[in-house]
This record gives structure tokens, sequence and C-alpha cells, in this order.
């Protein structure tokens, strides 16, 4: 299961003022960059129902040239559900009420269906008049052109490109984009990863449309033909590494039965070698200590000792 909000958590923590830059450029043009800081996570109890909600992002940012701040709130969703707007309002005043600070709302809607817009706005309506009118920035990635965006040197378009409406044919096209663009942008390693990993999740292509994906990237001049190249390897390695890690975790499941998430994670922290030599050992390996212990090995000789 893809981890959504984590996966856009990581992005815009990362890159928040280049995704107001692309997005919302008039408030970008008043916040200071320098003073962006993010919160500890807020949680919020829905009394009705009694869930809890986590808010994704929540940011302290001061008013350029001033020494006023305010906050910044920016909610992704990646499914549509009802009740949304309520619960931005919630939010919001929660927020305004523990901080003591104007809040700016934002909700980034990164799911594929449905195409029709979101609403953002929640109201409190009476007979005889409205009590609470409240609206918040809604950005909605599937109404979005992602031809409008291939030019943009941005680390947040390089990677919401692949989030955007796209057709299905396009597919291939906008990934060779997406490398493209990161090529250009020319961010240090950790960041390049960031991105690419990113667009790899969310526009997994197979079969024609990775050798018509082949044949895009083939078309890049050098440097970046070769820079993109690596790029594309590491991908691939990634990818063989998952079906390594699944299978081996399908064979270990059907073999001791099912495994504690410790162990689980354990696993999944193991390189694709490991995976492959953990295949072999499955055949040998009689319960879960027998595992554990095969596990302590690889942790100590990783570890030098």
């Amino acid at each position: 299961m893809i981890d959504h909000d984590k996966l856009f958590k990581e992005l815009l923590t990362t890159f928040f003022y280049e995704f107001l830059e692309l997005f919302l450029p008039e408030v970008a043009a008043y916040v200071d960059r320098s003073s962006i800081t993010f919160l500890d996570k807020e949680v919020f109890t829905d009394i009705a129902t009694g869930d809890k909600h986590e808010a994704d992002i929540v940011a302290k940012v001061k008013f350029r040239d001033q020494d006023s701040f305010f906050l910044m709130h920016c909610e992704n969703q990646s499914e549509s559900r009802g009740g949304f707007t309520r619960r931005m309002f919630r939010y919001f005043a929660r927020f305004s009420e523990k901080f003591d600070l104007p809040v700016y709302p934002i909700a980034l809607f990164s799911f594929d269906r449905p195409l029709r817009p979101e609403p953002n706005r929640y109201e409190v309506v009476f007979p005889n008049r409205t009590v609470l009118t409240f609206s918040f920035d809604a950005i909605q990635l599937n109404r979005y052109d992602w031809h409008n965006y291939v030019n943009t040197l941005n680390p947040v378009a390089s990677a919401l490109m692949a989030k955007m409406k796209i057709a299905r044919q396009d597919r291939p096209r906008v990934k060779a984009e997406c490398l493209r663009l990161l090529v250009k942008l020319n961010l240090d390693e950790a960041r390049t990863q960031l991105i690419s990993g990113f667009v790899d999740t969310y526009l997994r292509l197979e079969g024609v449309e990775e050798q018509l994906f082949a044949q895009a990237v083939a078309q890049f001049v050098s440097p970046e033909k070769e820079q993109a190249m690596e790029i594309v390897t590491s991908w691939m390695e990634e990818g063989m590494q998952k079906e390594a890690r699944n299978l081996v975790m399908r064979l270990a499941e059907r073999k001791l039965g099912t495994l504690a998430e410790s162990m689980k994670a354990r696993i999944t922290a193991l390189s694709t070698s490991q995976l492959e030599e953990l295949g072999l050992e499955l055949l040998s390996l009689t319960n879960v200590d027998a595992l554990n212990v095969w596990l302590d090995t690889q942790t100590a000789q990783s570890n030098g000792n």
C-alpha cells in the first residue's frame, strides 16, 4: 500500500516555499522564506464521531519585511470524502485558538477521481442570515494540465506533474518530462532521490509504456541523457529490490505463519543480495526464532562485528 500522506508530507516540507511559488505565487510574495518552521503534529478529535485526525502540515511563517507571523495549514487529501470542508474549518478554529495567530488554510487534492471540482467553502446558514463563511485555497491536481508545467524549473512541478490530469497515452511522456525537468534542476542527491521516488511511485509503467518511456529518454541530449539514465537505473534497482522483498515476505509467511510488524520491518531493511540469500535460507528455517537468529547475524555482519 502507498502511504500517500507520508510521500506528500515529505515532498511539501522539503519544498514548501517552492510549492507556494508554483501554486500560490501571490502568497509566496509576502512570505519570508527563511522564517518557515514546521510545528509538531497537531491531532484533532471529532467529538461527534470520536475519530482522531492528524493535520498534515502546519508551518509558522513570517510576513516579509514585518515582525509578525502567521500559520499555514496544508492538508493533503488522497481520497474524496464528505465532511472535509467542515474538518478544515475545525482545524482552522483549533489552530487560531491554540496559537493566537492568523491561519492560512490550503487543501491539496491528489486523488485521480473524481474530476469534478471539490468544494472549498464551509458555511453555517440560517433562514435569516449566514452566520459563518469559511473558505480555503483548493489545489486539485487532477484538474491541472501537465503540459503547462513541462518548462517550469520548480522541483514541486517535476514531482506533481505525475499526479496531474494525464491522458492514458501520455503517461510515458509525462514520466520522461518529469525526469528531464528533475535533471535540469540539478538538485543534491537526497532531494533528487526524493522527487525521483515520488515520480516512480505514481507513474509506474508497464509493457509498451516502458518502451515508449525509454525511447523518450533516449532522445535527451548529453549531459542530461547520462544523468537521466542514472536515475532510471536506480528506479530499476529499487523495483528489483521491491519485487525480491515482496517475494521473500510471502515465502516467509507461507513457511512460518504471519510475521510481527517488527519482523517485517527487519526484512524490509535488507539489501537485495540479503533478500536473495534469505529466500534460500527459508528452505531450511523451521520457526520464527531461527529467522530472528539469521537476521541478527546479518545485522552483526553489516555492523562489522
